[in-house]
């Protein structure tokens, strides 16, 4: 069985779709395919279905969302005799559990991509991390579980994986600019700081990409972009580094080393270091 949340909301079983219509199944199986081989208490289930106060039928309803899910998995493989579908979704003391394999689920091979990625970065090989976040991003076909209902605890999942998503992908930016692909990764950084207009990082790798290609002016007017926008939308000025960036960038001095000359922030030190 394979389960996609990376996205709209994906389910198969033998090559054939198990993904109920209903909204309340959908949200049950997102929840336990992101827990998968992990026990996902009741509790839990039902204040992801109902909130903090759920009706006294909840107990009943959700055996019965249980077993509408565990028939979707048995039409999947009509064929097959026995009790397969309760042993991928169990029953155990307590609560359910999804029994897939990790990398059957995106979410969690994006995880594993990922971490994969910051390791390498952080041992300083920058193709291998470029290579392993560019693999985990790739999983991505939208914002997550776009198409499913959010309650408290996939709500906490979702903010999880578009702020990993976020990270990675800034992290796959650094790796790149450390190997000198700064001309491939502008056009990038430009969508990415419309669209994240407040994150200061993003817009300061867009600084660094444009010195290392050579287009300053470019630099000083994203530095320009990025203080109006803090200021107007915060009341906040730029971080102390970003200012030394631009001071540098004003000099021309080298930008890199001015960006790293009070430590280095997560996230970039491939950039840094040399």
């Amino acid at each position: 069985m394979r389960v996609e949340v990376l996205g709209t909301l994906r389910g198969e079983a033998a090559g054939v779709g198990v993904l109920p219509s209903a909204s309340k199944p959908r949200q049950i199986l997102a929840l336990l395919a992101l827990n998968a081989q992990h026990i996902v208490p009741v509790p839990v289930l039902m204040e992801e279905l109902w909130g903090a106060g759920p009706p006294r039928s909840a107990p009943t309803t959700l055996q019965t969302y249980i077993l509408q899910l565990r028939r979707r998995l048995r039409s999947a493989i009509p064929g097959i005799t026995g009790v397969w579908d309760k042993n991928v979704l169990v029953t155990r003391h307590g609560g359910y559990l999804l029994d897939v394999e990790p990398a059957d689920v995106d979410a969690l091979e994006f995880d594993r991509l990922a971490a994969a990625g910051h390791t390498a970065f952080e041992l300083g090989d920058m193709a291998q991390a470029s290579g392993n976040l560019t693999a985990a991003l790739g999983l991505w076909r939208g914002p997550a579980l776009a198409d499913v209902p959010h309650g408290r605890h996939l709500g906490i999942e979702v903010t999880r994986l578009e702020e990993s998503r976020l990270g990675a992908l800034e992290r796959r930016i650094c790796a790149d600019l450390r190997l000198g692909r700064h001309r491939e990764v502008i056009a990038e950084l430009c969508a990415l700081c419309e669209r994240h207009p407040l994150h200061e990082g993003l817009r300061s790798l867009q600084m660094l990409a444009y010195c290392a290609d050579g287009r300053s002016s470019d630099a000083l007017i994203a530095y320009k972009r990025l203080r109006e926008t803090l200021v107007e939308e915060l009341g906040l000025e730029p971080s102390p580094r970003t200012q030394r960036l631009h001071r540098a960038i004003l000099r021309g001095e080298e930008a890199i080393d001015a960006w790293s000359g009070s430590g280095r922030p997560d996230g970039v030190d491939g950039v840094l270091t040399g």
